[in-house]
C-alpha cells in the first residue's frame, strides 16, 4: 500500500496482493480475484469473518478447522497438496468489491510450472478470476470456476456453495 494514483481527483490506494501459498507438491491451485479490506488489513488470505472460504475447505476436506489459527490453515491446506493465490497482483480499488478494482496488474504464472510440477488443476473462486479459467486450461490444465466464498455472493446458500465446492477435489 506504499503508493497512492489520482483517480477523479481523489486519492486511491494502490494495493498489492500476498505471494503465493504453494509447495512443491501442490496439485490444486486456487485463484482468488484480490484480497478484501479485511484480508490486506490482517495480512492473511480470506480474513473476513463473513467469507465462507475456510467453512467451504472444512467441509469439503472433512476436517474442523474453525478452531486453527491462520498459519495452522495454511499448514493444513498444503498437507492437503492445495495452493491458494490472487490472479491480480496489484490494483488500485475503494472497498472491497470486486467491480471497484481499476488498474488491475496481473500475476505471472509462468513460474509455476517450475515451483509446483504436481499442479494439476487450478480452481478459481468466482467469476472475476474465473475469467482465467481459458488461460490456464490452454496450458494444459484442468480449470473449474467455483461460486465466490465472498460475503457479496449472497445469491447462493452455504449448502448450495458447497455442492459445487465439493468437486474441488
Amino acid at each position: 500500500m506504499a503508493c497512492m494514483a489520482i483517480c477523479s481527483k481523489k486519492l486511491v490506494p494502490v494495493l498489492a496482493c500476498f505471494p503465493p501459498v504453494v509447495a512443491s507438491d501442490t496439485s490444486v491451485l486456487i485463484l482468488g480475484s484480490f484480497p478484501g479490506e479485511a484480508s490486506l488489513a490482517a495480512q492473511q488470505y480470506y480474513a473476513h469473518p463473513r467469507n465462507q472460504f475456510w467453512r467451504l475447505l472444512s467441509a469439503v476436506l472433512g476436517e474442523d478447522w474453525s478452531r486453527l489459527d491462520y498459519p495452522q490453515r495454511l499448514e493444513r491446506l498444503l498437507a492437503h497438496r492445495i495452493g491458494l493465490w490472487d490472479v491480480i497482483a496489484a490494483c488500485e480499488r475503494s472497498g472491497s468489491l470486486d467491480a471497484a478494482i481499476r488498474q488491475p496488474q496481473f500475476n505471472d504464472f509462468a513460474p509455476l510450472h517450475a515451483r509446483c510440477p504436481q499442479l494439476l488443476r487450478v480452481c478459481f473462486n468466482g467469476q472475476t478470476s474465473g475469467r482465467f479459467a481459458p488461460r490456464f486450461a490452454a496450458a494444459g490444465f484442468e480449470t473449474l470456476v467455483l461460486p465466490s466464498s465472498s460475503p457479496a455472493n449472497a445469491q447462493l446458500s452455504f449448502e448450495q456453495k458447497l455442492e459445487r465446492w465439493r468437486k474441488l477435489l
